[in-house]
């Protein structure tokens, strides 16, 4: 493959399915769709991690949590594992970032040769409760999805408008100071990601009458696993929502935010091709991990369902089939790898030490049967969980619960959890052994507590945590985090 520029755009908290291009009805994503029909779109996307810090880790250094340790959205990126912005850095390219980072403090040396408008952590030490693993606290600040949905601004939509304008300037006016070897930017937008408040323009483009219920919303319909049942008690967003009505304000919200996001990428995209770049410059689109977004009774992400653990995937540009769907299941740590080889750059992986393999090199073939692997290890949790795909099962393991088997093929909505049924202790044996070729589930999640227990004990204890209070979500940079 010939080098060229690189554009990355990641969203924050977009299901893989809220897309036009990948099949949704009702969302509205012609930006998106159209960077697929130019390009490879994976139907089987996922992130490593379904949460925001984590996952955003894991893309940057190109490995799983279970080899890093970047557990929870209290234990940010800072740069002391080689991330693939220090290795293009390295090789005198020019690779910048334009928006959310969700990682340490902005003087940390992240591997960019700059930070635009950077969002990291609150204060430089992120979601502290999410440290407390046992006896989960009650989160406070679960009332901000419900209450704040609506049409309007948000601090987030305010942000998302400096992002796109800030990545136009950029391409105006400092990509072409970078022509004697390619550079790479990464505009990282913060939208669908809650607080739901869609600006008016795209909110009212989905009237509720028009809007489905999410899918196993009511309550004798929702699934009893513990993990579950675990999160909804801490994570309480749903005990918010008091009506049909304002589910499908935050559903309209959301899809609002979806629509909102694609016309900031539609801006970016349209400026690249302004500036004569579109010719050499590959693009990779994701997000960090998708919403529930009120399926099953959760919204938010923090489990492996395909609504949180799902991520888009799109590959486009010189050197990319077109018009091509693929189905080979991909993640995260495929990106890594892929950013390498789009600039040029060899790919050392003798010691076997980077699980993934380069998107653009996926992208020219069909591998229904690829492993994938995701893991999670953070609030509202007492047990670890950890995710592999099996061809078109996906089985689910628990460090200290029963676990779950779906056949994506037979029931894409997964719906009828298989691993109660005898008849399949087999095949869940083969799949907890293609696990326990990745990681000891065991040993991983007693590993991940034990840090958080430290972790804990140096922030003051459970009580100094709690009493510190639940911010909801990251601020925007120069906004101050709302601990009610």
């Amino acid at each position: 493959m010939k080098p060229s520029n690189l554009l990355i755009i990641m969203s924050d908290e977009h299901s893989r399915a809220l897309s036009g291009c990948y099949g949704h009805p009702i969302v509205q994503t012609p930006n998106i769709d159209a960077l697929a029909r130019r390009g490879v779109r994976f139907t089987d996307g996922y992130t490593n991690s379904p949460i925001c810090v984590p996952a955003r880790a894991i893309f940057a250094v190109g490995k799983y949590n279970c080899q890093v340790g970047y557990w929870d959205n209290a234990d940010p990126y800072k740069g002391e594992i080689p991330s693939w912005h220090h290795v293009l850095r390295e090789h005198g390219h020019r690779v910048v970032s334009i928006g959310k980072l969700h990682f340490s403090r902005p003087e940390d040396d992240h591997g960019f040769s700059e930070e635009i408008v950077p969002m990291h952590v609150v204060q430089g030490v992120g979601d502290l409760m999410g440290l407390i693993r046992e006896d989960l606290p009650r989160r406070g600040g679960s009332w901000k999805l419900a209450k704040m949905a609506g049409p309007g601004e948000s601090s987030y939509t305010v942000y998302d408008r400096e992002i796109a304008a800030r990545a136009q300037v950029w391409l105006h006016d400092e990509a072409p100071k970078y022509r004697d070897r390619p550079w790479c930017l990464f505009v990282s937008f913060v939208c669908p990601h809650f607080p739901l408040t869609a600006p008016p323009e795209f909110y009212y483009r989905y009237p509720h009458d028009k809007l489905p219920m999410p899918k196993l919303y009511a309550k004798h319909e929702r699934p009893d696993h513990p993990f579950i049942q675990e999160y909804a008690a801490s994570i309480c967003y749903d005990e918010f929502f008091d009506s049909e009505a304002a589910v499908k304000r935050a559903i309209a919200g959301y899809y609002g935010l979806c629509s909102f996001l694609d016309d900031n990428i539609g801006q970016v995209l349209r400026a690249l091709k302004e500036c004569g770049l579109s010719d050499n410059t590959r693009i990779i689109y994701t997000s960090d991990h998708g919403d529930n977004l009120g399926a099953r009774g959760l919204w938010g992400k923090s489990n492996l369902y395909e609504e949180p653990a799902g991520a888009p995937m799109i590959v486009a540009g010189p050197g990319v089939p077109q018009w091509r769907i693929n189905r080979t299941p991909v993640s995260h740590v495929d990106v890594y790898p892929a950013v390498l080889e789009s600039m040029g750059i060899p790919f050392d992986n003798r010691k076997g030490e980077f699980p993934g393999e380069s998107l653009f090199q996926i992208a020219t073939r069909d591998q229904p049967d690829r492993l994938v692997f995701s893991e999670y290890h953070a609030m509202g949790s007492t047990s670890g969980a950890f995710m592999i795909r099996h061809g078109h099962y996906k089985y689910v393991h628990y460090a200290k619960f029963r676990p779950q088997l779906f056949d994506l093929a037979a029931d894409p909505e997964e719906r009828h959890d298989l691993a109660g049924d005898p008849a399949n202790s087999a095949l869940i044996e083969t799949c907890a052994a293609k696990l326990r070729t990745i990681c000891d589930p065991s040993e991983v999640d007693a590993r991940a507590k034990r840090r958080q227990i430290a972790m804990l004990n140096a922030a003051g204890g459970r009580e100094a945590v709690i009493k510190r209070g639940d911010f909801g979500f990251t601020p925007a940079p120069g906004v101050a985090a709302d601990f009610q």
